[in-house]
């Protein structure tokens, strides 16, 4: 065999593994039903100690800095109706979930939440909120600190999706923090999906999803599909009816790559 045809044969071989490694890792969601009680739970990883906010870089837009919810609206129109507190900002049950005014695609996005304490309630009806990105995909925010639920609706989930890989929760009313990329998904003139929407994240220091496909929009209690939306939808913060609180949200716009599971060497 020629050195050529080895090379090539070698990267055919990887980029296959990779594809197929990614493919079995997106396909997991479809291993359980939807919310099942019966689908293991992550294991518990202790972070380490909560912190002060961590600073934004120089090239980031600052979604709420603690003094004003300028950047901010309720869901659909109209003021945001959440309650500004020294520093934070506070879900008032009932005014509905607040959005940016702003539309993103490709992000790196930084928040930090906590949830109430002492808290109260149990399984989904404690501490209980979310982010959705392009208005669309959840990552779920609940007290996960000793409160079982379903594996794909605790803190970090990809909510009726995947599980994160660990429970990284810290105690109720300790401040928590997200770290995450999101690639958006890529439809065909046609409306077909493409490449599925993406996501890293840490939880509190500890990755908990890395580079995971959604299998589609978020739905509560069946499987998710895709359907063609804009490029770029604004962020939203869910009013599920607890006073979790938020503070400390800035993002940074990433360069759109139409990178998926590709393998690409360099001589």
């Amino acid at each position: 065999m020629k050195a050529n045809q080895g090379r090539q044969g070698l990267v055919a071989a990887a980029a296959a593994t990779i594809v197929l490694g990614l493919t079995g890792s997106d396909m997991h969601a479809q291993d359980w039903p939807v919310h099942s009680m019966e689908r293991p739970r992550p294991p518990v990883v202790r972070p380490g100690p909560a912190g002060g906010p961590v600073s934004p870089p120089s090239d980031a837009i600052v979604l709420f800095d603690g003094t004003s919810l300028a950047e901010w609206e309720k869901q659909g129109g109209g003021p945001a109706g959440w309650a500004l507190r020294d520093g934070y900002v506070q879900v008032v049950g009932g005014t509905g979930s607040i959005a940016t005014e702003r539309a993103f695609g490709d992000i790196q996005l930084h928040l930090e939440w906590a949830t109430p304490s002492p808290a109260t309630g149990d399984g989904q009806g404690r501490g209980n909120s979310g982010v959705f990105l392009m208005s669309t995909y959840e990552i779920q925010i609940l007290d996960s600190y000793g409160n079982d639920t379903y594996a794909d609706g605790q803190a970090a989930a990809m909510y009726g999706q995947h599980p994160p890989m660990a429970n990284a929760c810290r105690a109720p009313g300790e401040w928590q923090t997200f770290d995450l990329v999101f690639r958006r998904p890529r439809f065909a003139d046609d409306g077909s999906l493409v490449q599925p929407a993406r996501l890293t994240l840490l939880h509190n220091g500890v990755l908990v999803h890395d580079h995971v496909a959604f299998t589609g929009a978020t739905v509560h209690g069946r499987p998710a599909t895709y359907q063609r939306h804009a490029d770029r939808l604004p962020l939203v913060l869910q009013d599920h009816g607890d006073p979790v609180r938020f503070r400390n949200i800035w993002v940074r716009e990433l360069p759109e790559t139409t990178r998926d599971s590709t393998l690409i060497f360099r001589r």
